[in-house]
């Protein structure tokens, strides 16, 4: 896909994964439509690093939580640029065991609400504009505890709504890569622990003791937490060079679902 000229829409772009898909997006000629609604301290800086990268970009305020504002949003992003070619799903909240403890109605809610409702909206909003396009990219960003649940030394960092969420969209990428063919390719990415999303630089990361971060750490087979430099690399290629790929989902977890066994080497056999 040639991404010079095509617009975008990516939320959760006030900073970390959110931001730094729009940068690299912006500095691939894109034009990006940034919303955000929370961290309102964050603004200036976002809106400095985006002047830095000379790119055309919007900025829309927007609580994704509200679904009658949800299509204005979209609106604004095709009225600004003429036309929607990619949206970036990022738009999540899961509340972590260590901070939260157990659930009460208002946190499930919340979770449930962001991590599928907003998305699920958003989506049907962009979707007419994005097969106008006749070659548009989602992108659903989700996370791992889909797949492990509160189980693990993770178990300290998913929920289990928030897990169940997770695998909820799973079945949207699926179900919006049926429907959206051949106009549009509908992927997803799958994030482990990486810093700014349930590792470092997030409030439950400095709630876990050293060796609760070792534990996980340790049960990675790549040995380390993930970056926002991992998860851009991942977006960038399935909006650009993944011209074949729909309803797939690439997991960017350093192994962190295979967990920390070891394979030895084939043994000799007694034949």
């Amino acid at each position: 896909m040639e991404l010079k000229g095509k617009a975008a829409l990516v939320l959760g772009a006030i900073k970390g994964i959110g931001k730094g898909i729009g940068l690299a997006l912006a500095k691939e000629g894109v034009k990006v439509c940034l919303n955000y609604y929370d961290w309102e301290e964050s603004l200036e800086q976002m809106e400095q690093d985006f002047r830095d990268s000379a790119g055309e970009f919007h900025v829309v305020r927007t609580n994704l939580l509200d679904t009658d504002e949800i299509p204005s949003l979209v609106d604004s992003a095709v009225s600004k640029f003429g036309r929607l070619d990619i949206l970036i799903n990022n738009i999540e909240r899961g509340g972590w065991p260590v901070v939260h403890g157990p659930y009460n109605r208002e946190q499930w809610d919340l979770e449930m609400a962001t991590t599928l409702r907003a998305k699920w909206w958003v989506y049907r909003s962009a979707i007419s504009h994005l097969k106008a396009s006749g070659d548009g990219v989602v992108v659903n960003i989700s996370s791992i505890a889909g797949l492990m649940g509160r189980s693990g030394p993770a178990g300290r960092v998913f929920n289990d709504g928030y897990a169940a969420a997770n695998r909820a969209v799973s079945s949207f990428t699926e179900t919006w890569a049926r429907e959206a063919a051949p106009e549009v390719r509908v992927n997803e990415v799958m994030l482990g622990l990486v810093k700014t999303r349930h590792g470092p630089d997030t409030r439950g990361w400095g709630v876990l003791n050293e060796s609760q971060r070792l534990e996980i750490i340790n049960h990675t087979p790549l040995g380390r937490i993930g970056t926002i430099e991992d998860v851009v690399k991942a977006v960038v290629f399935i909006v650009r060079d993944a011209p074949f790929m729909t309803g797939s989902t690439l997991r960017i977890d350093g192994g962190y679902v295979l967990g920390g066994e070891y394979s030895e080497p084939m043994p000799k056999g007694v034949l």
